[in-house]
């Protein structure tokens, strides 16, 4: 039997990424739960509409996704426990600024530079809907054709009702196989 628990959102957990963007012309980074793919080529990336990040992105309609796995954790993490607003985030990471003047973390096994191409407004939220411009991916973490092993990049998830942070797991089969007739 099922319990009503109200309106919760139980899409969890999420990929764990840090946006970056430039604010008044440094990187500035935040970390964020709230991402989602709306399509082969958009993605989501929901931010309360205090933050400072917010700025940055509106400026300049751009903005990176850079994946976070372990070894990029506590670095992220601190990037969620202060404030652009207050405190200058622009050396956390070793970055790189590319031509489009998007700031991407060097350290960052996969990251997605985007274009902002429509902002969705909510109570508290600006959801900012981008397009993939380029993905950038470490050579390790790839495949022979080029596709990224998610078996070796590892993300971390996020869990937001318990504010967790979880490893990736096993596999449990491949897509479309427990439900195929012979």
């Amino acid at each position: 039997m099922k319990k009503q628990i109200g309106n919760a959102l139980a899409l969890y957990p999420t990929p764990l990424v840090v946006v970056g963007t430039m604010v008044h012309g440094k990187p500035n980074w935040a970390l964020v739960g709230h991402v989602g793919i709306i399509g082969h080529d958009r993605v989501m990336v929901s931010l309360a509409k205090l933050h400072y990040t917010n700025q940055g992105i509106k400026e300049t309609g751009k903005l990176s996704i850079n994946i976070v796995d372990e070894l990029l954790l506590a670095k992220a993490d601190r990037a969620g426990c202060i404030s652009g607003a207050k405190a200058d985030k622009s050396q956390l990471f070793d970055c790189t600024v590319d031509d489009a003047g998007v700031p991407m973390i060097a350290q960052a096994p996969v990251v997605m530079e985007c274009e902002v191409v429509d902002t969705y407004v909510t109570e508290g939220f600006e959801s900012f809907i981008c397009k993939v411009e380029r993905t950038y991916a470490e050579e390790n973490i790839l495949t022979e054709t080029g596709k990224i092993n998610y078996h070796l990049l590892k993300p971390v998830l996020f869990e937001m009702p318990t504010y967790e942070y979880l490893a990736t797991g096993d596999v449990l089969g491949k897509c479309m196989s427990f439900g195929k007739l012979d």
